[in-house]
């Protein structure tokens, strides 16, 4: 039986339980969970181990990489440089990028960007990996790629690109890589324990992640044995000219080993933030109100920053998604806590959102990366959220 650490708040009993059936039920290897309710910490629960191979255990400080939950960090880094007045959502993105304006993209909004409808998914040309950790050679990339799609029109999930792009912008703006910006104007006021771009004096306390496949591989089941609701999208992923496969294989090798010193040490601003289940929650607290004198936007730039820009299918994950400009926001498949939450998930599991209806923020780290459609683990502990706050 893995021992759970930390504390809950009365009423809220509810979230341990379903921490703890993540474990026993789940898979959960090593996992952080925290909720702050109206700016204060409710729940802030850790267990399991952060290394599986030598049984290291998770620790209150155990830093874990949450991939694109990452995006939600970086979203709130570009809507304070407007906040300030600096960045203009519907200006050109050549305005502040001028070399952004090849291939036709000059007339592309900053907006367009932040939501996945630029059309820049995916490169003609992936890039040695080398070159995307350098940062420059990607940017300058990405500036002459053209669009795959009409921008504007539609809009398709920017997996990877999307760091590049809107870390450019804030680069170009505030004279700070993405990263340097976070840990400057995000992470130190609010005492986060959160890094995009992991110092090598941290390095230590990162859990190691364990990745589970799902148990059947659907694109070596012939066609007529797929459900037909999966199908569209398994026809997707045997062909590999899809935006589907290209959206996230930008680089070359495709396959990045997050785990690496090199991979974690570098700025990836859609994808490596590495930090805590507690960091993430208190940053999204202090996007819907104050957390001790400290608050990251006012309301009505939160307001804006999480009004719908782009719904319906999505060009690359080719099921719905929804999103503002930078957050994902509730759908069927990601209720989160209420329909006017916004947040980001995480590949394979990692979840990070608030809701301002019900004065919640969250955030779950772990390191059992699970692929596929039968992980729970996220949705069981929101769903424990709101029977707690009935």
């Amino acid at each position: 039986m893995t021992t759970i650490n930390g504390e809950v708040a009365p009423g809220f009993e509810p979230v341990r339980e379903a921490f703890a059936a993540n474990f026993t039920q789940h898979g959960d290897i090593g996992a952080a969970v925290c909720v702050y309710w109206h700016g204060r910490p409710v729940v802030d629960l850790w267990g399991g181990v952060a290394d599986a191979d030598t049984g290291r255990p998770w620790d209150r400080d155990t830093l874990q990489l949450v991939y694109s939950a990452t995006k939600g960090g970086t979203a709130t880094a570009a809507h304070m440089l407007v906040e300030r007045g600096m960045l203009d959502l519907d200006a050109p993105v050549a305005k502040y990028w001028p070399e952004f304006a090849a291939n036709g993209k000059a007339d592309i909004p900053v907006r367009w960007l932040l939501s996945h409808q630029a059309g820049l998914a995916a490169l003609d040309e992936p890039l040695p990996l080398s070159q995307a950790l350098a940062w420059d050679p990607m940017a300058a990339a990405l500036a002459a790629q053209r669009p795959l799609w009409t921008p504007g029109t539609a809009h398709g999930y920017h997996g990877r690109t999307w760091g590049w792009l809107v870390g450019e912008v804030i680069r170009r703006v505030s004279g700070r890589s993405p990263g340097r910006f976070f840990a400057e104007e995000i992470a130190r006021p609010l005492a986060l324990d959160f890094f995009i771009g992991l110092p090598t004096s941290e390095r230590g306390r990162v859990s190691r992640m364990v990745y589970r496949r799902p148990a059947v591989d659907l694109t070596t089941v012939p066609t007529e044995e797929v459900p037909e609701e999966l199908r569209e999208q398994v026809a997707a992923w045997r062909d590999p000219n899809s935006f589907s496969n290209r959206a996230f294989a930008v680089t070359d090798p495709a396959a990045i080993d997050f785990d690496s010193p090199e991979v974690q040490a570098a700025e990836l601003p859609s994808s490596n933030g590495i930090g805590t289940a507690h960091a993430l929650a208190r940053m999204y607290a202090a996007l819907i109100g104050e957390v001790d004198g400290v608050r990251l936007l006012a309301r009505e730039t939160l307001a804006s920053a999480t009004e719908e820009q782009a719904s319906g299918e999505d060009q690359v994950l080719l099921f719905p998604s929804r999103f503002s400009t930078g957050y994902m926001l509730p759908t069927e498949g990601n209720l989160m806590t209420g329909p006017n939450a916004f947040g980001h998930t995480g590949r394979g599991g990692s979840l990070a959102f608030a809701d301002p209806e019900h004065g919640i923020a969250f955030g779950y780290a772990m390191n059992h990366i699970i692929s596929g459609s039968g992980d729970v683990r996220a949705a069981s502990l929101t769903e424990a959220v709101r029977k707690s706050l009935e």
